[in-house]
């Protein structure tokens, strides 16, 4: 009797032990979540004049972190479903701000030529650059806009000219911006016509921005067939879960079944990766 007590307070302990250690783990997983996305929103999105709370987002975040693997383990009562759609919903929130940032970045890299061929206009109607900039700032909208304004402020408050043109660039780190910015310094340190020069970048990153529209299009076709192609393996192991759980129950449930797992994902992914090398084409 004496054995079967201490046997039990050792496992007691032992239980309470692995359950102190995974609160630990957890509280030092969500600690890291937190400081990440505090980072990424200061760093990433309030330099792009996008503000969020990042308290409420990662709040969000465990909110997503509980209730989205209980329901997958509610539907499917697979433990391999809950731990990927858990590390999908860790990684969410990252996914999110960079597709946040990008949007903005394909909007501003829009913009660009109209902002270009306007200030061209008011300096060939015998505004200065700045003054042209400002006219610019007040017709076009957000993120060009504020982007400008931002470096005007920065030379009011007696930044140099190059390096608010610098810190500028570093905030949209776009190709086609750093063609601007290189026509714009090294128009003021040798001269020429700025206004000529500018009218030639927005004509020439019109003429890139149409040549990528037509290969975007020409491409979709075999975008959509290798995600489509991608996708169709797990549809299948899905249909085939629900029709025969108990033939497809060993894969879920056994060392073998999960190194196949390992190997199918491993090769859709690859799969995947050389269509998109192959189908996305860099002017």
């Amino acid at each position: 009797m004496n054995t079967l007590g201490l046997l039990l307070a050792v496992a007691l302990l032992a239980a309470f032990m692995a359950i102190w250690i995974g609160m630990q783990g957890v509280r030092a997983l969500l600690a890291r979540q937190k400081s990440s996305l505090e980072a990424s929103t200061r760093t990433t999105l309030a330099d792009m004049f996008i503000f969020i709370d990042p308290t409420k987002l990662f709040y969000y975040n465990v909110a997503a972190l509980i209730v989205l693997p209980t329901l997958v383990w509610l539907f499917t009562n697979n433990p391999v479903f809950v731990t990927f759609t858990a590390i999908g919903t860790l990684i969410l929130p990252k996914v999110y701000i960079k597709s946040i940032a990008a949007k903005r970045l394909k909007r501003f890299e829009e913009q660009l030529p109209d902002a270009l061929l306007m200030v061209s206009g008011a300096m060939r109607a015998g505004a200065s650059l700045n003054v042209a900039l400002e006219s610019m700032i007040k017709e076009q909208k957000p993120p060009m806009s504020q982007e400008f304004d931002l470096m005007l402020r920065e030379q009011r408050l007696g930044v140099d000219f190059d390096t608010a043109l610098v810190n500028m660039e570093k905030r949209n780190p776009l190709q086609d911006f750093s063609l601007v910015v290189s026509g714009l310094r090294i128009s003021r340190e040798v001269g020429g016509n700025l206004a000529e020069i500018l009218e030639s970048l927005a004509h020439t990153l019109r003429e890139k921005a149409t040549m990528e529209g037509k290969i975007r299009s020409l491409t979709a076709q075999g975008k959509m067939q290798g995600l489509i192609m991608s996708c169709l393996p797990l549809f299948i192991m899905a249909a085939l879960n629900w029709i025969e759980p108990k033939a497809m129950g060993t894969m879920f449930t056994t060392l073998f079944g999960w190194v196949t797992l390992t190997v199918i994902l491993v090769m859709i992914v690859i799969g995947y990766l050389f269509i998109r090398k192959i189908t996305t084409i860099d002017v």
